[in-house]
């Protein structure tokens, strides 16, 4: 059995006449109510003060979490539209032309050069401006 200290408590004539009542059932203690009571209140006042501490933080981090969904829905919108356009517009290549599968190859791998230098570089092609320049 746990070590139990005794403490002496005053307490206000209604607040003792419900801690009675409530001690009237079989099996049940003063002592014991009063430690759940005590544990419970001390336990919520642990978790205000760890809302207290990271309770800004983790708003900042919802809010910005926020935004980059945000931004993935349009990215995602974007590169849909831009697929289904151009899927629309340009004219499949023929099996035989070698040509035109070489120069969609070269494309390609520009295309996949130039992101990846972007990312590296850490810039966003959408924050050059309105200029076009990446």
């Amino acid at each position: 059995m746990a070590e139990r200290i005794r403490h002496q408590l005053f307490l206000g004539k209604p607040l003792s006449d419900r801690l009675e009542a409530l001690a009237a059932a079989p099996g049940v203690t003063k002592s014991a109510l009063l430690a759940e009571a005590l544990d419970r209140m001390l336990k919520l006042e642990g978790a205000s003060e760890i809302d207290d501490r990271f309770g800004p933080r983790l708003d900042t981090l919802s809010r910005s979490l926020g935004r980059i969904e945000r931004d993935l829905h349009i990215l995602l919108e974007s590169l849909a539209l831009f697929i289904r356009y151009e899927l629309s517009v340009r004219a499949p290549l023929a099996e035989e032309d070698a040509a035109g599968r070489a120069q969609a190859r070269r494309r390609f791998e520009a295309f996949i050069t130039q992101v990846g230098r972007s990312i590296a570089g850490g810039k966003r092609t959408l924050d050059a401006g309105s200029d076009g320049e990446t």
